[in-house]
């Protein structure tokens, strides 16, 4: 077995003449540890070794590459795994991704929908026409035009105590209404 002073060599003589004993010397050495690291990275067993057998391939084709005055033959190992990790979580996200944001293909809506759609806003229309002025104006914000209660009380100059007091009663006038209207179903 080569001592791990000598991995250095091992990388350089894999570049110039393709040193099948300096491969083989790494391999052992290095690709159960490859495993380890990928491993405790968060890695499933069979894709950390799947990774560490590209990452020892990567060296086997890239060694002409490694520079000894930069970083030792390890250094250069675990990088290699960790690109290639990360390179492989790349992947899998925009797969992820690509999945998520694929356009779905919906039915269109059934014209019943349609029609208690169109139902449903008229009687909140009518509802909010029975409310009070302050009232109505204070849900329109709130709801509709999606302002917090802070801005509807800013843009009103009305504390905000009356600001929430005119939805809540607003509200429950509304519930009442649509109830009545629709028979005591809401």
């Amino acid at each position: 077995m080569t001592a791990p002073r000598d991995f250095n060599t091992c990388v350089t003589l894999i570049a110039a003449n393709g040193d099948r004993e300096a491969f083989a010397a790494l391999f052992d050495h290095y690709a159960p540890r490859v495993k380890a690291l990928l491993i405790r990275s968060g890695s499933p067993a069979s894709a950390a070794e799947e990774l560490a057998q590209e990452t020892l391939l990567t060296v086997w084709r890239k060694a002409h590459l490694f520079d000894p005055t930069r970083a030792s033959a390890a250094a250069w190992i675990f990088t290699i795994a960790r690109n290639l990790r990360i390179d492989g979580l790349r992947r899998a996200d925009r797969a992820v991704y690509a999945e998520d944001f694929a356009p779905d293909a919906e039915d269109p809506p059934q014209p019943d929908v349609i029609l208690s759609g169109a139902q449903d806003a008229q009687r909140v229309r009518a509802a909010i026409k029975s409310l009070n002025p302050d009232q109505a104006q204070a849900i329109e914000m709130a709801f509709f035009q999606e302002q917090t209660h802070m801005q509807i009380s800013q843009a009103l100059g009305v504390p905000l105590g009356t600001i929430k007091a005119r939805i809540r009663f607003g509200m429950m006038k509304l519930r009442a209404f649509i109830e009545r209207e629709s028979g005591g179903v809401a």
